[in-house]
């Protein structure tokens, strides 16, 4: 795809999301960047979106999703992290459920997903869940996959996001 000028825009309430948006940002030309920030009220006016989102409850928090729901005649790269993650399987599900918010008129030219790390009240919970003697029979599998989120994204995550936005 011949390269024209975009805009980046995040909603990040860790920082997982941000670090992503800024592998972005220091890959593609600045010169021809919009705008790079959080997501605001107004629509950036660059006909290409990369648009980072961080996954509550199986799809794109709140903010990212009515900015979705504006869009008209873009094309939208899609990035983001996810606390459970791992699974292609999951992230693809994450990813469809964000689609069925953009209207028809937009392409989806690209996305990309990882782990990202979770607040350390999040293990907490899990911990004071696990007291209880009827805990739910996956909370041991839940505190492994946060301790291994810890480290995400990692090197390998943000190289596979450069990989995935210069082939677009």
């Amino acid at each position: 795809m011949k390269r024209e000028s975009y805009s980046i825009v995040f909603s990040s309430l860790t920082g997982n999301t941000k670090k992503l948006a800024d592998v972005i940002h220091e890959t593609l030309p600045k010169n021809e960047c919009d705008y790079f920030g959080a997501i605001e009220a107004q629509v950036p006016q660059s006909k290409l979106l990369y648009v980072g989102f961080w996954t509550d409850k199986g799809n794109a928090d709140h903010k990212t999703l009515e900015l979705l729901s504006k869009l008209k005649n873009k094309k939208i790269f899609l990035f983001g992290t996810a606390g459970f993650g791992g699974s292609d399987v999951y992230f693809q599900k994450i990813l469809g459920q964000i689609r069925q918010s953009i209207d028809s008129s937009n392409v989806v030219v690209g996305e990309y997903m990882c782990q990202g790390k979770m607040p350390q009240s999040v293990r907490e919970r899990y911990l004071r869940m696990k007291e209880n003697p009827e805990h739910p029979a996956n909370l041991d599998m839940l505190i492994d996959n946060f301790d291994h989120a810890l480290s995400h994204p990692d090197m390998d995550d943000l190289q596979g996001l450069q990989t995935a936005i210069t082939k677009e």
